[in-house]
């Protein structure tokens, strides 16, 4: 039996989709039929990601958004509802990292990754969640209440790693936020839940797998291989889709075996 996921007429936001992982999934769900909205403080690239999504039959529009900026968060999530209509999906996608042992860490290290992986996530879910709410409760418009929030945390949420101590613990923050965030919105019909990546190769990472500590890396996963983006593909759709409404609080470790 063949089965699709069908997102058509679904407006999907997806926040750092200017490389890497945004980029892949907001091309996944246009290709499903949602209308995605692309952001990003690089609003250039989100033109030319734009324009191959519209090159290949999607609909994709652009909002440039700071998620370590709340004035931003919400201009830009009214903004996206403006334009293309209330957004009945959010892939909490934007994320960085820095590498280096905790004794090293300084103040501005700390803020830099917390601001946008903890802080960042939280407030664009929040932005996203009062509007939902508002629709679910009536006192805002709509023909489809509940939506589906998908905030991508990692395996390094799940699994302390060496050198990245400040980022695993942002991560695990997010893990416990979607718990959170399912608990006191799920009577409202939105759906939370939390995508956990294992290694995946991305541009930003791509030289360092052939590295000699990328090898040293590969050499030490359960199946000696990273994945691509598309391995996350069949997880992110099912989370987004309009069939998932009995998944919420999930904490959904796609990394290969990983963290097993």
């Amino acid at each position: 039996m063949s089965y699709k996921i069908d997102l058509s007429g679904r407006v999907a936001l997806v926040t750092g989709a200017s490389s890497g992982l945004g980029c892949h999934f907001a091309k996944v769900l246009a290709e499903a039929g949602a209308a995605v909205v692309l952001s990003a403080r690089r609003v250039d690239r989100l033109k030319t990601l734009r324009a191959e999504i519209e090159g290949a039959g999607g609909d994709a529009h652009v909002v440039g958004m700071d998620v370590t900026d709340p004035t931003s968060i919400r201009a830009g999530v009214a903004h996206a509802e403006t334009e293309v209509g209330a957004i009945d999906i959010l892939v909490n996608n934007s994320g960085v990292s820095t590498t280096q042992k905790l004794t090293d860490v300084t103040p501005e290290d700390y803020d830099y990754v917390m601001n946008t992986n903890t802080r960042g996530s939280f407030f664009v879910a929040q932005e996203v969640a009062k509007r939902m709410i508002a629709r679910a409760s009536g006192s805002a418009p709509g023909t489809y209440t509940g939506g589906r929030i998908v905030n991508v945390a990692s395996m390094a949420g799940l699994k302390v790693l060496g050198k990245i101590g400040v980022y695993a613990m942002s991560k695990a923050a997010v893990v416990h936020m979607t718990k959170a965030m399912a608990l006191e919105w799920g009577r409202y019909g939105i759906n939370v839940n939390a995508l956990c990546p294992g290694y995946i190769d991305t541009e930003i990472n791509h030289k360092h797998w052939s590295s000699e500590s990328g090898q040293k890396l590969i050499s030490m996963l359960p199946r000696k291989r990273v994945g691509q983006p598309q391995d996350l593909d069949t997880a992110l759709m099912m989370l987004c889709a309009n069939e998932s409404h009995f998944i919420n609080g999930a904490v959904i470790a796609a990394d290969d075996g990983f963290g097993v």
